[in-house]
């Protein structure tokens, strides 16, 4: 079982590389969503992404239940979660416990084969507000406590991935191509 973690900024390539990861590992690959159509952009956006993936692909949608999703994954399979940045932000915006959810989070990670996809928001202008900053801090934090468990980091920038722990593999090792 392996769990590999890849960071990146926005369109950085992170999430094409982890669906290239995952083709690479199993014929059957699982993405769990955690994306939601609050709008007609968003709405298109992951249409967009749905039929990218290929019919190959078995989608779980969770928004909120992440944990959930990751336990009801079947023995072996692999996953990728995409994204992490976007299930903690709906944690937020629902009121729930963010340190309760993420501790449920890693606890049901163990044992799986997950190639988790979050962002690194850390990198920019410290934002003007509460909110922000509390987001920014609370995104670090979550990056730091999955990637100090997970076998593999890979950190994206330009679409050119950048190993950070674990070995160095040839999907990681051939440039990006796009995507977000």
């Amino acid at each position: 079982m392996t769990l590999t973690l890849v960071l990146g900024g926005a369109r950085s390539g992170k999430t094409t590389l982890a669906l290239r990861l995952a083709e690479a590992r199993t014929r059957a690959p699982v993405m769990i969503a955690t994306a939601e159509a609050l709008d007609a952009e968003m709405a298109e956006r992951i249409a967009r992404h749905r039929a990218e993936r290929g019919l190959h692909w078995r989608t779980i949608e969770a928004p909120l239940d992440l944990t959930g999703a990751i336990e009801a994954l079947g023995p072996g399979e692999l996953a990728v979660v995409d994204c992490l940045t976007l299930w903690l932000s709906n944690q937020l915006f629902a009121g729930h416990d963010v340190e309760a959810e993420t501790e449920r989070l890693l606890a049901a990670m163990g044992g799986r084969n997950l190639i988790l996809v979050s962002n690194e928001v850390g990198l920019g202008i410290v934002p003007d507000n509460a909110l922000a900053r509390s987001f920014r801090d609370a995104q670090g934090r979550l990056n730091q406590r999955v990637a100090a468990i997970c076998d593999q980091v890979v950190f994206v920038a330009a679409g050119l991935p950048l190993v950070m722990k674990g070995k160095m593999d040839e999907v990681t090792s051939r440039q990006s191509s796009g995507g977000c």
